[in-house]
């Protein structure tokens, strides 16, 4: 492929767009968390409003990737932040008549989540499509800052906000947001040749190509199973992390936790952006598997918030690395015409681990280990001498349990030949 049209500045220009409405949507989400549990007091419908704004993009997301290799991409990336904006307006205009209903709010997050499932594939193929092989682990450290804002800036600005104001401000300033991105990607537009696509294959036969990219190449395969494994044990200290400190700790402090480890993301990201990784992508990649499983081991040890603050920003400041040896192994052993449906494909084969994780740490927390941990309970007098005993217990004993297998992972990683090969088949598959 020749390098007609690479810009990393034009990357720059397309990602500040994304960081704005990163942002944006992170108010979004926030808001809507607090405006629902206050309005109904019930936890299952909160989560009923994250699922319902995480599974459409998430299953749609395969056949976007399609439509990315089919048509222009940057145009599809338009359309994605426009309508998405629908959803929006829908909930905001509830809002202004009154209270938002509960299955108003689903019906809005739902109509938002299913045109944003446009823009991921779109976004990381024209990734891509800007830069060099060799700017592609500095723009993924640009990209997970990107995605760490609404995690880091979007609660502090929401907390904010919601003191002088409420929701609908929240909801007016993603909306808001929405026409910074779509400038952005125009821009960038500009400077690109559009896509001209021959129609010579129909869809299922594209999206059959897309799998057979991620699975013909076993080493490739193997890495997006490993990505969702990583999300089967991000999804247990998603969920978990919150009952675990509540038992021994206020809101607040639970606040300040989530923030200071969320920055260890951050942290790195930034690192990763300014001085990248030249080599030994599968080395970091194992190596960061390895000590992230060990903090989050730490994490889950004991009820000291210290311990826990310290551990959670180590936790996340390892998933860049992680994210970075990922991406590139990935996105270098995968033809260019194809990366669009293979990203999609890869999205939600990746992303499986969470829907696993939020279905199963919950119930088992509750249910199985909590009581097993409570005084007097079975392991109280064995595992509860090394973690104590108390009703965050059992969803720290879980996370601790999940950081181990974390680290069995890595070192099962490390010796798959397949993927070890993938470090020096890259020039082979993007040099058309």
């Amino acid at each position: 492929m020749s390098n007609s049209g690479k810009s990393f500045g034009k990357f720059l220009l397309l990602w500040s767009g994304e960081f704005v409405s990163a942002i944006g949507s992170g108010l979004t989400s926030f808001g809507l968390g607090v405006y629902v549990f206050e309005q109904t007091g019930k936890a299952s419908a909160t989560a009923l409003v994250m699922l319902l704004a995480f599974l459409p993009s998430l299953l749609l997301s395969a056949p976007a990737g399609v439509l990315a290799d089919r048509y222009d991409r940057r145009l599809l990336m338009v359309l994605g932040d426009s309508l998405s904006a629908i959803g929006l307006v829908f909930i905001l205009i509830c809002m202004l008549r009154g209270e938002a209903q509960l299955w108003q709010i689903c019906v809005g997050v739902t109509i938002s989540s299913v045109f944003s499932s446009l823009l991921e594939p779109a976004y990381r193929a024209t990734v891509t499509d800007l830069l060099t092989e060799e700017q592609y682990t500095k723009a993924s450290g640009f990209v997970q800052v990107a995605g760490s804002a609404k995690y880091l800036i979007s609660p502090l600005l929401a907390g904010f906000l919601l003191d002088v104001s409420d929701i609908k401000l929240l909801l007016l300033i993603d909306i808001c947001t929405l026409f910074v991105t779509v400038i952005s990607i125009l821009a960038v537009r500009k400077g690109l040749d559009s896509k001209k696509y021959k129609q010579s294959k129909s869809f299922i036969c594209e999206f059959k190509d897309g799998w057979g990219a991620v699975s013909e190449n076993r080493g490739v395969f193997a890495l997006v199973i490993i990505g969702s494994v990583l999300t089967f044990f991000l999804g247990f200290i998603q969920t978990l992390s919150t009952p675990m400190v509540l038992a021994f700790a206020n809101s607040s402090v639970l606040g300040t936790t989530l923030t200071i480890s969320a920055s260890g993301m951050l942290v790195t990201s930034v690192l990763i952006g300014i001085f990248s990784i030249k080599k030994g992508y599968v080395k970091t990649l194992s190596v960061s598997l390895f000590f992230a499983g060990i903090f989050m081991t730490v994490f889950g040890l004991r009820e000291n918030i210290l311990l826990v603050c310290v551990s959670g920003f180590l936790f996340f400041a390892m998933l860049p690395f992680t994210n970075t040896s990922l991406d590139f192994l990935i996105r270098t052993n995968i033809e260019n015409d194809l990366q669009g449906r293979a990203w999609g494909l890869i999205g939600v084969i990746s992303q499986l681990g969470y829907i696993a994780a939020y279905a199963l740490s919950g119930v088992l927390a509750d249910y199985v280990f909590t009581p097993l941990l409570l005084d007097g309970g079975t392991l109280a007098h064995s595992v509860g001498k090394l973690i104590g005993t108390g009703s965050g217990r059992g969803a720290g004993f879980l996370i601790l349990i999940a950081g181990i297998l974390l680290c069995v992972t890595s070192v099962i990683l490390y010796h798959i030949k397949s993927v070890r090969k993938l470090e020096n088949g890259g020039d082979l598959c993007i040099a058309e």
